[in-house]
């Protein structure tokens, strides 16, 4: 009810102030003293409802005003709060585009008619087919691996090979993980779901509810910091948050990321994990032109690898340079998976966490 409360107070406001220009603020008189055209104002702006909340992308947007001179509204909340949002106001719905953090997700979007299919040969040029929907309802921004964290002073990385080692008697008391409200894990298992079957997902999930260390508490960087402080010695997190605290402007950060080494699990046998970030084209889009063009921006080489730089996650666009960080993982074999199918697993997923009593 809070979130709910939240979003609500901070549309009213984008509208009190005019932001939503287009949508419920009154058009302003032109040099020439006539008032544009409603049309007009709309040709002007483009709206956002993201669930993303990363300093790299207000950067983008700005620039992508300052290329087009169109301007970008962002609203931001919970994606589940969003998509009911999109639900609830139907056509007259002022968001051009929304913008996620897990490819379950943007297909809940797409099953909840929210979503509408994107046409633009640009887009297409930019991502490969593998991290758009199959029928172009939505497209990837970014990826983001899950990777197992390990104490550098304790652990060997040749003791651990694969997701299914963490389950394994030897690592009894050792493990570190979020609780099962974090959409990452929940995404994960689906995806196990997926490439070995609902038996073997539930067997894991059971192992490493045996394994755990202390009770699901935190987000990745608090398992990282758990970590160097000895709580525990290995860890599930995403590689991008693993990448911001070695570059963090607080030492400490660094410091703890510093004692911690990555592994990217199942390379000899289903992949590691891999989540997409992305973003849909609403279906009561009125700016629609310009939402194409700010997907296409974002997904160009220039904005991919400023994603890559400043946020570390993987660009879609093969064609962006990679940082250093990133290269010196080096290529890694992903899970070949059906992204869209992590939605429909989601619930599957969350009742094996809830039997294992992953709190």
């Amino acid at each position: 009810m809070k979130q709910r409360a939240l979003l609500s107070t901070m549309l009213t406001a984008l509208v009190t102030t005019g932001l939503l220009a287009g949508c419920a603020a009154e058009p302003k008189p032109t040099q020439g003293g006539k008032e544009p055209t409603v049309a007009n104002v709309r040709n002007q702006v483009v709206n956002v409802y993201s669930a993303r909340n990363y300093p790299v992308d207000e950067r983008l947007y700005a620039q992508f005003t300052k290329q087009t001179g169109i301007r970008v509204n962002v609203l931001k909340g919970n994606a589940e709060e969003l998509i009911e949002r999109l639900k609830r106001e139907g056509q007259s719905s002022p968001a051009d585009l929304f913008v996620t953090v897990d490819a379950g997700v943007l297909n809940n979007a797409r099953e909840h008619g929210v979503l509408q299919p994107l046409a633009a040969t640009a887009i297409a040029q930019n991502v490969p087919w593998r991290f758009r929907d199959k029928e172009d309802y939505w497209v990837g921004l970014a990826t983001r691996a899950r990777v197992i964290a390990y104490a550098k002073a304790r652990v060997r990385p040749d003791q651990l090979a694969t997701y299914e080692d963490l389950a394994s008697e030897r690592w009894q008391g050792k493990v570190l993980v979020p609780s099962s409200t974090s959409l990452y894990n929940q995404s994960l298992v689906a995806s196990l779901i997926q490439v070995d079957g609902e038996q073997a997902a539930t067997a894991w999930v059971q192992g490493i509810v045996r394994n755990m260390s202390r009770k699901p508490e935190g987000g990745d960087r608090d398992q990282v910091r758990a970590i160097a402080a000895g709580a525990g010695d290995v860890a599930l997190i995403n590689t991008y948050y693993y990448g911001q605290m070695l570059h963090a402007r607080d030492q400490e950060e660094v410091k703890a990321a510093q004692q911690v080494g990555i592994i990217f699990p199942n390379q000899q046998t289903t992949g590691t994990h891999v989540n997409i970030s992305g973003v849909g084209l609403t279906k009561a889009a009125k700016n629609k032109a310009n939402a194409i063009k700010l997907i296409e921006f974002l997904t160009a080489p220039d904005a991919q690898a400023l994603i890559a730089q400043e946020n570390g996650e993987f660009p879609v666009n093969p064609k962006a340079e990679q940082p250093e960080l990133l290269k010196s993982w080096g290529a890694f074999k992903a899970q070949q998976i059906d992204f869209a199918q992590l939605g429909a697993d989601n619930k599957q997923a969350l009742e094996i966490l809830t039997a294992a009593q992953w709190q």
